[in-house]
């Protein structure tokens, strides 16, 4: 079941509601029943569209949230983080953006606010990841409690994180295999989108992994031990991914230097044949230029025969030349 699915009126800045049985089950409600909702009912799970004016008057109005809880759900720009307080936990995450035509370092944001008997979450673009979370309810395996969401929505964001680092390790295999050959400048712009995908998307990848850590060894009692669980394997996971990006990041580099390298070994070759060029007619260009000064007393001036002989001369002189450099390996 795609995340649009139970979409209430735009207006109300709700995307969609569900009510968790506890089981990995949940029933949709509307916006109208999830502002009716109370603690009695269950767990209730929301998520808000960030970019509608209607999500900041549900966090002050309807959720009731502190205002420091609604500037940190609303704020522009975000990094992963999470913030335990008495009454819940503040938790942003981030994920590599899937949506169609996007760039994968173009990271999506989902915040969440958890506490016991409730999570509101908000995103302002289409989260592939909650669609996962989503269409698992909908079969009965999908989050049981307010940790478990956050604990299987950070699992999804992992999965969908591997195939893009799996992506640019591909990438820049095939800059490497195309080294011999291939035009520096092309090899340049191609490893140009590598590199900056991969800063990007290890930018935000490692505080992740260091937030995901932190919350396995809290004492908050959202997360049950399956969830604490989850949680670590998503931040060994995640490790794994940093390593492979700091590795992406020094190959690319060394990529980098071999490119110059050709570049800078080519331009000396061609700078080296220029001067051997330029050796060879200086003395020839010398001597033309002597004959040809508009003065009496040249030789040669009344001789029929004088420039067959200077010319062959010149030619005489070039290939001595030639056999010089070539005797001291200059050619």
């Amino acid at each position: 079941m795609p995340d649009d699915a139970n979409s209430s009126p735009p207006e109300s800045g709700v995307h969609f509601a569900y009510l968790l049985d506890g089981q990995g089950g949940g029933r949709p409600l509307d916006a109208a029943a999830a502002r009716a909702w109370t603690p009695d009912q269950g767990v209730l799970w929301i998520l808000l569209d960030r970019s509608n004016p209607g999500a900041e008057s549900w966090l002050r109005d309807v959720a009731r949230l502190p205002e420091l809880v609604r500037e940190g759900l609303l704020a522009e720009d975000t990094r992963p983080r999470a913030v335990n307080t008495p009454e819940g936990t503040l938790a942003i995450l981030r994920g590599v953006n899937c949506n169609p035509g996007a760039e994968p370092d173009d990271m999506v944001s989902i915040r969440l606010w958890l506490d016991p008997t409730r999570v509101i979450s908000l995103r302002g673009r289409r989260v592939f990841a909650i669609d996962d979370l989503v269409n698992n309810l909908g079969r009965g395996v999908g989050p049981r409690s307010p940790g478990s969401i956050l604990a299987l929505l950070a699992d999804a964001l992992s999965d969908r994180m591997r195939d893009v680092v799996g992506n640019q390790e591909e990438l820049v295999d095939g800059i490497e295999d195309d080294l011999i050959g291939g035009s520096a400048k092309e090899l340049r712009l191609r490893l140009a989108v590598p590199r900056r995908q991969t800063m990007t998307i290890r930018r935000y990848l490692s505080p992740q992994r260091d937030m995901l850590s932190r919350l396995t060894t809290e004492t908050s009692t959202l997360f049950g031990e399956r969830d604490r669980v989850r949680l670590r394997e998503v931040a060994d996971e995640l490790t794994r991914q940093v390593e492979e990006l700091d590795l992406l990041r020094e190959r690319s580099t060394m990529i980098q230097e071999q490119i110059l390298a050709q570049a800078s070994e080519q331009m000396n070759r061609t700078m080296y044949i220029l001067s051997l060029v330029a050796a060879i007619f200086l003395p020839l260009g010398l001597i033309t230029g002597l004959l040809g000064i508009n003065v009496g007393g040249l030789p040669g001036q009344r001789d029929p025969h004088a420039f067959w002989f200077v010319c062959g001369a010149l030619g005489v002189l070039a290939v001595v030349q030639w056999m010089i450099f070539k005797k001291h390996r200059l050619l």
